[in-house]
This record gives structure tokens, C-alpha cells and sequence, in this order.
């Protein structure tokens, strides 16, 4: 029976207090051995598929003067996200997405090492971000404290955006799967099928929360160069 509300989503599944439920990051990294079969399989092909679309997304949004190799960082930044976001949805399966611990130690490292880069190699260029082109005078130090304050939260607003969503339908899914055993037949039938609806939603959420997260972690990181 659960205490509260949010219960469902404590991590309290442990082995001589070391807890179990995180080592759901980790179960994408089972299939990772299909990459190296012989012969290319079904699995491969729509992996390089993925990351070739995901390449080519990403490389339109970072400036010419990026380094090489700069988008499989956020290619595996969103298979990730996918991955935990798409396994949370089976029973039984801790969702590490829908925690700030998770997301806010993925994205305040990447903030930080984009301001660190930014600001030490191409100061001049973060300055400019600072007052939008065309800002009459009377207002750039007003500009200037908006940017500076949008630019501070960042990774929060990346952090609390990922793991609201996540909280949000499964909570609901959570919920209406509670009320069933107090239903009559007609209305289990018919929360059966809105579960199921449910769920298909909650699949295009995964995907596009993760893809959204790094979409916007590529934006942020285009602005240094």
C-alpha cells in the first residue's frame, strides 16, 4: 500500500542498503553486443539509420567552426534519455528519468563545461549573447540581467522539464490503474483501453522528451562558438 502520492517512484528496492533500482540505467547496454555481429542484423541497420539522421539533425544546428565528433555527444545524450525513458514504461522497472538526480547530473555538467569552454576561449562571443542585436540602449542593461538569469537556469528548466514529464504520465498511469478493482466490468473495459491509449502516448513522450533535451543541449552549445 503505498504511504503517498509519489511512492511508487522512491527508489526503495535495495540489497544490503545499496539500492537495486538505478541499475535500470544500465539495461540498454544489454543489446550493445548485436553491434558486433558478422552480419549486419535488423537491429544494426536501424541503429546506424538513427544515428545517422540524428548526425545530420545535429550538425545543422552547430556553427562550422565545431569540433569533430561534437554531435555523438549529444547522439548518446538522447539514446540514452530513450532508452531509460522507454524501459521506465514496463512493470517493475524503475523509471531513472523521472528524478532530478538523474537529469540534473546530465544536464549541470554539460551547462557548465559549455560556460566554462564559452567564456575562457570565446569570451568575446559570449558577451554578445548577452545583448540581443538590435537592443535599443536604454534597455541593454535590462537585456543584459534577463539573458544573464535565462542563461543561469538552463540546466534546471532542462532538468525539471525531463523528469516532470516522465513523473506526470506515469503517475496517471499509476493512478488509473489503482481505481480498477473498485470498477464494475463495463468500466475496467474501458480503462483498459484508455491505459492502452495511455501508454502509446506515453511511448512518443520517451521519444520526444529525449529528443527535445537534446535538441536543446545542441542549441546551447552552438551559442559558445
Amino acid at each position: 500500500m503505498m504511504t503517498n502520492l509519489f511512492s511508487t517512484f522512491d527508489p526503495s528496492t535495495n540489497i544490503f542498503n545499496l539500492s537495486l533500482n538505478w541499475l535500470s540505467t544500465i539495461i540498454g547496454l544489454m543489446i550493445i553486443p548485436y553491434m558486433f555481429w558478422l552480419m549486419p542484423s535488423r537491429i544494426n541497420i536501424l541503429w546506424n539509420k538513427m544515428n545517422l539522421t540524428l548526425h545530420n539533425e545535429f550538425k545543422t544546428l552547430l556553427s562550422n567552426n565545431q569540433f569533430n565528433g561534437t554531435t555523438l555527444i549529444f547522439i548518446s545524450i538522447f539514446i540514452m534519455m530513450m532508452m531509460n525513458n522507454s524501459i521506465g514504461l514496463f512493470p517493475y522497472i524503475f523509471t531513472s528519468t523521472s528524478h532530478l538526480s538523474m537529469t540534473l547530473s546530465i544536464a549541470l555538467p554539460m551547462w557548465m563545461s559549455f560556460m566554462l569552454f564559452g567564456w575562457i576561449n570565446q569570451t568575446n562571443n559570449m558577451f554578445k549573447h548577452l545583448v540581443p542585436q538590435g537592443t535599443p540602449p536604454m534597455l541593454m542593461s535590462f537585456m543584459v540581467l534577463i539573458e544573464t538569469i535565462s542563461n543561469m537556469i538552463r540546466p534546471g528548466t532542462l532538468a525539471v522539464r525531463m523528469a516532470a514529464n516522465m513523473i506526470a504520465g506515469h503517475l496517471l498511469l499509476t493512478l488509473l490503474g489503482n481505481t480498477g478493482p473498485s470498477m464494475s466490468m463495463i468500466m475496467i473495459q474501458l480503462l483498459i483501453i484508455s491505459q492502452t491509449l495511455l501508454l502509446i502516448l506515453e511511448s512518443s513522450v520517451a521519444m520526444i522528451q529525449a529528443y527535445v533535451f537534446s535538441i536543446l543541449s545542441t542549441l546551447y552549445s552552438s551559442e559558445v562558438y
